[in-house]
Parts: structure tokens; C-alpha cells; sequence
């Protein structure tokens, strides 16, 4: 019997994986583990028969203690973006905690070109990468396009005031939902590509943001009007609106990283990992119009 575990399990992605664990790769439940720093979280997952342990990033000795058994685990990246270094720590603890405890093959999600990439916690994920292959351990490494996901943020406000500021200028990216790369690494996690990996899991084409916009109108009916701005502009007016500082580096780095075309890549790897093609971008703000026009 081979023991997954899901780090995060309690998070939008680690909730997606477990199901797609269960439902799409048909693994056995008695097969997984899921961990979480509330375990509570995780009562749902109990009841279908999956094993919850408790796993902290800020106490690497719990995380060993958490890891054992476990032949491969699935380190889903945290969301401390607030402290700097901070999530790099945790990375850091949770691989040499996977090391210790005799892991025998570590999954992570990363991102797009992080040695190159200009979104402020790229050195987040290049650190943890460099830690898992120093291991020595065999590893795939899930590099997550943008999500598109990530548009239900500000685009209900865009659409509220018909007009979308962005610093991407006439970059362009390749969007992918969360529930996609969910199922890819589940299917990852339940039959690991032969040998070291890395895998980027992009959309299957590349959008700039007049070609975004017209989607998000035609699905709500709504006009977009695309404003391009420069990132001093675009970070001023989200310091206005009040958004944290950490918030606003990330969101103008990120838009930054498009205009500099370090997003714009298509790949054929969610495909090879799924047997099955990437939502469209059309298609996911079809199924999300509720949340655009909330």
C-alpha cells in the first residue's frame, strides 16, 4: 500500500486535490492522509475514511512526526505572503521534515519561470525547489500558471465601474483554474511521471487583457473598458483603496511579470499528467458569472 499525503487540506487547492484523489485518479481512501494545522477543518474528509493528521509548517518537529509512513507527499505552497522569508521557512521545514521522516518522493507547487520570474514571492518558490532537489529525494514539481480564479477578486469591482486599470500592458498569459491544477497534481500524486520533473500547467492559449475583457462582457453582458496604466499608477490606486502593502506589491509584480512576457507560455503537460484538456478561460468565467456580477 503506497501513503499520500496532501499538505493544506484544508485550503481551496487541497480540498480540490482530495476530491480528485477520491473521484477522478480513484484512489483508495484509506490510501491518503490529509494534513492541516487544524485538523478540525477536516471532518469531512474523516467521515469518507481519510486518515487527518495535523501539520504545522512553523514546527518542523510535528511535521516529521506528521510525514510518517508517508511514501510520497504532496507540499501545497502556504499563504503566509504577508512576512518576509516567512513562507520560504516553512517550505524549507516542511522538506527537510519529509527528508526525516523517509518521504520517498516529494510533490510541490511552485509557479511559472520562478529563477526568472518578476511576482514578488517567485524567490518563495525557487528557494523551495532548490531545497527539494538538494534532497537528493526523486520529485515532481508542479508549476502552476496564473489562476484564473485570481480574476474573482477585482472583477466584480471592474465590472461595477466598467473600467479595468491594469500594468500588464500588452503582455500576455496563459490562465489555468485551481481545480485543473488540483487534478493535475493529484494525478501527479497517484502516479508520479518517471524520473524528476517539472511540469508547467498552463491554459491552452495565451490572452492579453483587451482579449480577457471581452470575455468577462460577453459572459455578463457587462462593457469592460481596459485602462493600461504604469505599475507606479497601479499601485497608488490600490494604496487608495486601501489594500495592504504586501497585497499591492504582489498584484503589480505579478501584472509586471505578464507585460514582461515571463507568463506567457502554453504547455501540453496537464494534459499528458490528465488524459483530458484545460478548462478554457471562456469557459471557467462561463461557469463562475455569479461571482463576476456579484
Amino acid at each position: 500500500m503506497t501513503k499520500l499525503l496532501v499538505t493544506g487540506a484544508a485550503g481551496q487547492l487541497g480540498r480540490a486535490v482530495l476530491h480528485h484523489l477520491l473521484e477522478t485518479s480513484k484512489v483508495s481512501a484509506g490510501d491518503i492522509v490529509a494534513a492541516s494545522r487544524d485538523p478540525s477543518k477536516l471532518s469531512e474528509f474523516a467521515a469518507k475514511g481519510i486518515e487527518t493528521r495535523k501539520a504545522d509548517f512553523t514546527d518542523e518537529a510535528g511535521l516529521v512526526e506528521a510525514f510518517k509512513g508517508i511514501d510520497r507527499v504532496l507540499i501545497i505552497s502556504t499563504d503566509d505572503l504577508a512576512t518576509p522569508g516567512g513562507r520560504l521557512k516553512q517550505h524549507k521545514a516542511a522538506v527537510a521534515a519529509a527528508e526525516k521522516a523517509g518521504v520517498k518522493h516529494i510533490l510541490y507547487t511552485s509557479m511559472p519561470n520562478p529563477d526568472r520570474s518578476l511576482v514578488s514571492f517567485a524567490p518563495d518558490h525557487l528557494g523551495t525547489e532548490e531545497a527539494i532537489k538538494a534532497t537528493g529525494l526523486s520529485y515532481t514539481i508542479l508549476r502552476n500558471a496564473w489562476y484564473g480564479d485570481n480574476y474573482l477578486m477585482s472583477m466584480p469591482h471592474n465590472l461595477a465601474t466598467g473600467t479595468w486599470y491594469t500594468a500588464m500592458g500588452d503582455g500576455k498569459l496563459s490562465n489555468i483554474s485551481r481545480d485543473d491544477c488540483a487534478r493535475a497534481a493529484a494525478a501527479a500524486l497517484a502516479n508520479p511521471p518517471a524520473d524528476n520533473k517539472t511540469v508547467t500547467l498552463t491554459g491552452s492559449e495565451s490572452l492579453g487583457a483587451d482579449e480577457i475583457a471581452a470575455l468577462v462582457s460577453k459572459v455578463t453582458g457587462k462593457p469592460l473598458a481596459v485602462v493600461k496604466v504604469t505599475e507606479e499608477q497601479l499601485a497608488g490606486g490600490m494604496a487608495n483603496a486601501g489594500l495592504p502593502d504586501f497585497l499591492i506589491k504582489m498584484l503589480v509584480s505579478a501584472d509586471a511579470n505578464i507585460k514582461a512576457g515571463n507568463f506567457d507560455l502554453v504547455t501540453g503537460d496537464y494534459e499528458t499528467l490528465t488524459g483530458a484538456k484545460p478548462q478554457s478561460l471562456a469557459s471557467y468565467f462561463d461557469s463562475r458569472k455569479a461571482d463576476l456580477t456579484a
